[in-house]
């Protein structure tokens, strides 16, 4: 397979609406957290002794992976709450007769 570059702006836009609806952004920067995070997790639940063996030679990067973790857990979860939530205040101000 050829990576050019038409194939690296189709997998970057899957990337940011990926992004988008897991955790309601898709800027360049949220994007760059969401590809380390999946990675990270896919790499974590295919060989965990790899990872297990990559947190303790680098303590400090365990640290950030957590912290990248739980940024985008509590980003999905405010985002999954926020689309549970009436669209406009008209529909939440609606009485029955």
């Amino acid at each position: 397979m050829n990576i050019n570059d038409n194939f690296r702006q189709a997998f970057d836009a899957l990337l940011e609406k990926y992004a988008e609806l897991l955790i309601g952004d898709n800027s360049p920067e949220a994007a760059e957290k969401v590809r380390y995070w999946a990675l990270f997790n896919h790499i974590h639940k295919t060989m965990p002794a790899l990872t297990s063996h990559w947190n303790s030679v680098h303590p400090e990067q365990k640290t950030a992976v957590r912290e990248l973790f739980e940024e985008i857990r509590d980003k999905g979860r405010l985002h999954r709450e926020a689309g549970a939530q009436p669209t406009s205040n008209s529909e939440s101000g609606k009485q029955s007769d």
